[in-house]
């Protein structure tokens, strides 16, 4: 089992339209948005042919790994498994977002593992279909004493707010001058 995502190309760009199978199995780390990430320690499989077209090589296949997060719900942890589907050029000359280097008959496949893999992390994980949110037993309100919600929790920059008062009647009219509908 191969662990280095190193490829060695030479031997296939001498015969144009060679396909190869590879098998990857890594452990990459700090692949990670705000809410979901590759789990740490554990091995990203990649699953790939390498083909041969003039000078450029095209690497496809499926890479897999498992990731953790917080349900955007009840904040609780979610974990799942995604496969991402790739196809990607490597080429002597890339294109900036493009394609890949291919440099000296070697190509490194990690920063397409990793983007791919990236992009197909959960933006928003949710634990179940029909999560209810937080548990108010194990979230008491703000301000509460031992559990004994004492309403919300107002904040003092619109204090000035509660003293406010309309002195409308409902059969004012925005033509008489007043507010009421």
């Amino acid at each position: 089992m191969d662990r280095s995502l190193q490829l060695s190309v030479v031997d296939d760009l001498r015969h144009p339209g060679v396909r190869r199978r590879v098998e990857r199995h890594v452990a990459l780390d700090g692949i990670h948005t705000s809410v979901a990430g590759v789990q740490e320690g554990t091995d990203v499989d990649a699953d790939l042919v390498v083909e041969v077209i003039g000078d450029d090589l095209v690497v496809s296949g499926n890479v897999f790994a498992r990731w953790a997060g917080d349900c955007r719900r009840c904040l609780g942890p979610v974990t799942g498994e995604i496969e991402v589907p790739v196809r990607e050029v490597f080429e002597p000359r890339p294109v900036e977002g493009e394609t890949y280097p291919l440099v000296d008959g070697m190509v490194d496949l990690e920063p397409m593992i990793r983007e791919a893999l990236l992009l197909a992390l959960p933006l928003a994980p949710l634990c179940s279909p029909d999560c209810a949110g937080p548990d108010p037993d194990r979230f008491p309100a703000l301000g509460s004493d031992l559990g004994v919600d004492e309403g919300p929790v107002r904040d003092p920059r619109w204090a000035a707010l509660d003293e406010l008062r309309f002195d409308t009647s409902p059969d004012e009219s925005v033509e008489d001058g007043g507010y009421g509908g």
